[in-house]
C-alpha cells in the first residue's frame, strides 16, 4: 500500500516562496487506480514528481511498502524508492533507436549488468530475456509490432511502449502523468486500454493524473480532487467529477460570421516528409480549400494526419512541395511559399500559436507584451526595413529573418547558423516596443480574453494555469492580427480552463472579426468553439462542414469508447 500523510511541496521562484502541495493526504491499495482531477497549476504533477524521488518533499511523508520518505531522505532512500516506482511523464518519448522489443530488453538487462545496453544474442540469458520483454509487450498489445523500428511507431505506440519499458522494471507503484496526452481519440484509446491491461494482469498500483473527466470515469477505481495543492474531494469517480464539472461557466453564444470574402486559398497543395529506409511517413495530398473572413475553422483527425503540417504550411514556416497557398491583403493574393517583398506583411497580420507554447518565466507580461509588439506592430515592417538596409541586409534575408520571428527557438537555430547571423540580429532588427505605449494594445485585448490589466505587472509564475494560457492568447492577439492559427495549444489543459479558453476565442472572434484556424483532438472543444470543422486523414480532405456532424463521424471511425463516459459536460 501507498499511504501519503499531510505532504507538502515549496518552490521558490526569485526569492518567493510558492506553496504548490498543501497538506496532501491519501492512500492507494494493491491493484487499485486512483485517479487525480484538478485546475491546471493545481499540483497534479507534482505529486508524482514527489512520489518518484525527483522532488524533494518540503514537510510530511509518505510510505511505499515498508521505505518511509521524509524531508531530507538519504541518497539510499531515494535511489530505493525509484527502484519500487515507474513514471511516464507528460509528452515523454525517450525511447532507444532500433526494434520495439529491444527497448523493453534493454530495460530488463538492467537487472544483469546494471545500465541499460543489449546483451549479446548468444549469451546464456539472451533468449529468457527475449521472452520477458515479448510478454510486456504482449500486455500493452505490441507483440505484433516487436520487430518494428521505434522511430517509425505511432505516437500512441510510442506511449504503449514506453509504459511496457516502466513494466519492465517491475516496480510496485506506477506513475502516469496525462497518459495519451495531445493525442487523437483512436490513439488515446489504444493506451488507455493498455493501462486497464496492466491493471487486470499485474495488479499494479497505479496513480493516473488527468485533466479529462472521460479518461478517469474510463480507468479509475477511486477519484481525487485537487485544487490550489489541497485535496477538495475523494471518492467514486461519478459523484467527485460531477462536483468537480459544476464549476464550468456557461457557454457564452457561437458569433455569426459576418462576410462571405475569402482571405485564404490553398490550392492543390502537396507535402511529402519520408524517413530514410522508412518509405514515405506524411503525404499531403492535392489540398484545396478556402477560409472566409472572421470564420472559426477546426481542423481535425488522427495523429499525424497532416494537420499540423497544414497549418504550417498556412503560415510560411514550411514550405509545400507543390501547390500554394495565398492571403488576401489589401485585395490583392500573395502567394506563402514564394518570396516576394509583400510576403512579410502577410507574416505580420497572422500570428501563431504552438502546442509548446511558454511564457518567459522571468519577464513580466508588459515586458512580453512590449517585445510582441516590436515583432508584429503596425508599423514593424516598414521600420525593419530601413534597419536592414542601414546593416546591408537584404530584403530576401529580412524575409527568412522575420519567418523565424514565428518559429520556435530550436527550430531556428540551424536556419541562423546556415545564414551567418545569431538569434541577437532580431532585436536589432525588431526591437520592443516602447512600454510606456503597452497599455494602449492591452486594454481591449485584456478585456476580450477576460483578463485584469494588472496581469501586465505580474511574471507568469504569479498567475493561475489559466491566467497563463489567456495571457498567451493575449499575447498572440496584441497586434490585432487578421488571422490566428492554433496547433493545438490547449490540448492538455482542465475542462474548466478551457471553457474559459472557448468563450475567450468566441469574444475575440466576436470583438476582433479574426479568422481563427485550429488544430485540435479535443471534439468537445471543436464542437463549442468551431463554425465549420475539416476531417483529415492520411493527408486528404475526408469531411468538411458542421462541427457536430464531423466530429461525430471522427468519433464513430476512431472507436473511441472512453468518450462515452463523457457524462459531466
Amino acid at each position: 500500500m501507498l499511504k501519503v500523510n499531510n505532504l507538502v511541496k515549496d518552490y521558490v521562484i526569485d526569492s518567493d516562496t510558492i506553496r504548490v502541495l498543501d497538506g496532501v493526504s491519501f492512500d492507494i491499495k494493491e491493484g487499485e487506480i486512483l485517479g487525480i482531477i484538478g485546475r491546471s497549476g493545481g499540483g497534479k504533477s507534482t505529486i508524482l514528481k514527489v512520489l518518484r524521488g525527483i522532488e524533494p518533499l518540503t514537510d510530511g511523508s509518505f510510505e511505499i511498502d515498508g521505505l518511509t520518505v521524509r524531508p531530507g531522505a538519504s541518497h539510499e532512500d531515494i535511489k530505493q524508492l525509484q527502484k519500487m516506482t515507474a513514471i511516464h511523464l507528460q509528452r515523454n518519448f525517450g525511447l532507444w533507436p532500433g526494434a520495439t522489443y529491444e527497448n523493453v530488453l534493454r530495460r530488463l538487462y538492467v537487472e544483469k549488468c546494471g545500465f541499460e545496453m543489449l546483451p549479446e544474442k548468444d549469451s546464456p540469458y539472451y533468449d529468457e530475456l527475449y521472452e520477458k520483454s515479448m510478454e510486456y509487450l504482449k500486455i500493452v498489445n505490441l507483440d505484433k509490432k516487436a520487430e518494428h523500428f521505434s522511430a517509425v511507431l505511432s505516437g500512441g505506440e510510442k506511449q504503449r511502449l514506453l509504459i511496457a519499458r516502466q513494466l519492465a522494471a517491475k516496480p510496485s507503484l506506477l506513475l502516469l502523468d496525462e497518459p495519451a496526452t495531445m493525442t487523437c481519440p483512436a490513439t488515446k484509446q489504444e493506451v488507455l486500454d493498455s493501462i486497464k491491461n496492466v491493471n487486470e494482469k499485474l495488479k499494479l498500483k497505479t496513480l493516473v493524473v488527468s485533466h479529462l473527466p472521460e479518461v478517469h470515469s474510463y480507468l479509475a477505481h477511486r477519484v481525487l480532487w485537487l485544487e490550489g495543492g489541497r485535496i477538495i474531494e475523494e471518492g467514486e469517480p461519478e459523484e467527485v467529477l460531477k462536483k468537480f464539472m459544476k464549476k464550468m461557466k456557461p457557454v457564452i453564444p457561437m458569433p455569426e460570421r459576418r462576410s462571405d470574402k475569402t482571405v485564404i486559398k490553398v490550392n492543390n497543395l502537396s507535402k511529402r516528409y519520408w524517413l530514410i529506409r522508412q518509405g514515405e511517413v506524411l503525404d499531403l495530398d492535392s489540398i484545396n480549400l478556402e477560409f472566409k473572413q472572421g470564420e472559426i475553422t477546426a481542423l481535425i483527425g488522427p495523429s499525424g494526419a497532416g494537420k499540423t503540417t497544414l497549418l504550417h504550411a498556412m503560415d510560411g514556416l514550411v514550405y509545400p512541395d507543390d501547390g500554394e497557398i495565398e492571403f488576401l491583403v489589401d485585395n490583392e493574393w500573395i502567394d506563402m511559399s514564394t518570396y516576394s517583398p509583400k510576403r512579410m506583411e502577410v507574416r505580420r497580420i497572422t500570428s501563431i500559436m504552438y502546442q509548446e507554447f511558454a511564457l518567459s518565466p522571468h519577464s513580466t507580461i508588459k515586458q512580453q507584451l512590449a517585445y510582441r509588439l516590436g515583432v508584429k506592430g503596425q508599423q514593424v515592417v516598414e521600420e525593419a526595413r530601413k534597419r536592414a538596409k542601414e546593416l546591408g541586409i537584404s530584403d530576401k534575408d529580412l524575409d527568412e529573418l522575420y519567418r523565424m520571428t514565428d518559429m520556435p527557438e530550436e527550430n531556428a537555430k540551424e536556419i541562423f547558423a546556415r545564414m551567418g547571423y545569431t538569434p541577437a540580429i532580431l532585436s536589432v532588427l525588431f526591437p520592443s516596443h516602447p512600454l510606456t505605449e503597452v497599455m494602449n494594445y492591452a486594454k481591449p485585448i485584456f478585456e476580450a480574453v477576460g483578463l485584469p490589466l494588472s496581469i501586465l505587472d505580474v511574471k507568469p509564475y504569479q498567475m493561475s494555469g489559466g491566467e497563463n494560457v489567456r495571457a498567451a492568447l493575449a499575447l498572440a492577439l496584441s497586434s490585432k492580427p487578421s488571422i490566428l492559427l492554433l496547433d493545438e495549444p490547449f490540448g492538455d489543459l482542465d475542462p474548466i480552463t478551457l471553457r474559459d479558453v472557448a468563450n475567450s476565442l468566441k469574444n475575440i472572434n466576436k470583438v476582433f472579426n479574426t479568422t481563427i484556424i485550429f488544430v485540435s483532438h479535443h471534439v468537445d472543444f471543436i464542437k463549442e468553439v468551431a463554425q465549420r470543422a475539416i476531417l483529415i486523414d492520411k493527408g486528404s480532405i475526408v469531411s468538411d462542414g458542421d462541427p457536430k456532424e464531423v466530429c461525430n463521424e471522427f468519433i464513430r471511425a476512431s472507436n473511441a469508447r472512453y468518450l462515452s463516459c463523457s457524462q459531466y459536460k
